[in-house]
């Protein structure tokens, strides 16, 4: 199951429709080992499509370096569908290289529901999990993270 806070969920969100009709994407990152998400990372699709997202290569390796050095891992892995309900495309469960992270999708499509919808993505098998939004985390790191300002909304590269 995915715990996430309903400040994250919000910026995805907002963040999906404000670059509709383009598929959005970023990584929420949390303290190593924790499973806590707290940082919301905006990623740039640097696939411009409407279809399918790909991280900047350059950006994603300064990401993981900067998530290293801060004691940090990808709890989350975000995306949006922009024609299509929020399941995995066979692109997303090809290329999902990060076994122990959430694949969360957003669907943009007017023709579905809203939706916002989970996945455990590993050796070429998407399992749905459910997603539990709550206001508040029971974790001193990301209680700290919300007093000082945070979950950050770093800015594209």
């Amino acid at each position: 199951m995915l715990i996430i806070h309903q400040l994250l969920v919000d910026a995805i969100v907002r963040q999906a429709h404000t670059d509709h009709p383009m598929e959005t994407c970023g990584v929420v990152a949390g303290p190593a080992g924790s499973g806590v998400p707290a940082r919301l990372i905006v990623m740039d699709n640097a696939a411009k499509s409407e279809s399918y997202f790909q991280f900047d290569p350059h950006q994603q390796l300064k990401t993981w370096r900067e998530m290293e050095h801060n004691g940090e891992e990808p709890i989350v892995i975000y995306h949006s569908h922009t024609s299509s309900n929020a399941y995995p495309s066979q692109a997303d469960i090809q290329y999902a290289s990060e076994p122990n992270a959430h694949y969360l999708i957003v669907s943009t499509d007017s023709r579905h529901a809203p939706s916002l919808r989970s996945f455990r993505i590993c050796n070429g098998r998407s399992v749905e999990e459910r997603v539990k939004v709550v206001s508040s985390y029971r974790d001193d790191v990301f209680n700290r993270l919300i007093d000082a300002g945070m979950p950050t909304v770093v800015a594209s590269a």
